[in-house]
């Protein structure tokens, strides 16, 4: 069993002087915490893998390929591979959840 504690990785990310931290990566998937504080721009583009986004804390909007919606604690949110998608309107720090699958490169 691998456990992970979002405070642990939080502080790992925050020493990384990075928005995101890679903490797993296994054969099927890999999973990081995606840290934006508010008001700051999501620079991200569209990826080669699925993706799931669970919204830990914080809130703003998503817009994934056309769609827009407003996401907080305890969103879920499904990302296509190759959809272009970005969190934007942020009015309080995000941490989100990643997971890709299959894992990223």
């Amino acid at each position: 069993m691998k456990l992970f504690r979002m405070d642990d990785l939080d502080a790992e990310r925050c020493a990384n002087e990075g928005a995101y931290l890679r903490f797993l990566r296994e054969h099927t998937m890999s999973a990081g915490l995606y840290a934006l504080n508010a008001g700051e721009p999501d620079t991200q583009g569209s990826h080669a893998q699925d993706e799931l986004y669970v919204v830990v804390s914080g809130r703003g909007s998503i817009t994934v390929g056309e769609e827009t919606a407003m996401v907080a604690r305890g969103c879920v949110v499904f990302v296509p591979a190759g959809v272009p998608h970005r969190f934007h309107h942020i009015s309080e720090d995000l941490r989100v959840l990643v997971v890709f699958s299959p894992p990223e490169g």
